[in-house]
């Protein structure tokens, strides 16, 4: 499992864009996490899945909330990432109005979460391989902060804890 002090694993996400603009086309582009991250701050946090009840109603909402509170604490951009196609983020995004606040990454066959260890088998679910719910603090593509929650819980990986630890 990635730990703090690691380099995020090079991986490539994806993100649905409907608006083109500064260089992105409209429809999924491919977001190499290892550029993207390159010189940022980033809040990432990690959940289950796109449009399930904890994530919809509590973990979202809780980071668009306090945008303008990382932003003041430095951070440069939230990134949402989940084991769900590109497709399913854009929907998710603009269920969630994330647009300008949280980037929607998807992470289709869970290749990132598996490069971090932080894969699950959600398969009783009825959800297969799946990332776990954590959230990290990562400085020019190194961890600072990693926060795993435990199976079920719902308390490390808040924006709220998040903007704790900046």
């Amino acid at each position: 499992m990635i730990k703090v002090g690691d380099t995020l694993p090079s991986a490539t996400l994806q993100e649905y864009s409907e608006v083109e603009g500064e260089g992105c086309s409209i429809g999924p582009n491919a977001v190499d996490v290892s550029k993207a991250s390159a010189g940022k701050t980033i809040a990432l946090f990690a959940l289950p899945g796109a449009f399930t009840p904890t994530c919809s109603a509590k973990h979202v909402p809780g980071y668009v909330q306090h945008f303008d509170d990382f932003k003041a604490a430095g951070v440069d951009e939230i990134w949402c990432v989940s084991v769900n196609d590109a497709f399913v983020m854009g929907a998710w995004a603009r269920e969630q109005k994330t647009d300008g606040k949280v980037r929607m990454l998807g992470d289709g066959s869970g290749d990132f979460a598996k490069a971090l260890g932080l894969e699950m088998d959600g398969t009783k679910f009825g959800l297969g391989m799946r990332g776990q719910r954590f959230s990290m603090v990562v400085d020019d593509g190194v961890v600072k902060e990693l926060n795993v929650e435990a199976p079920g819980e719902f308390k490390v990986s808040t924006a709220e804890h998040m903007l704790g630890q900046l």
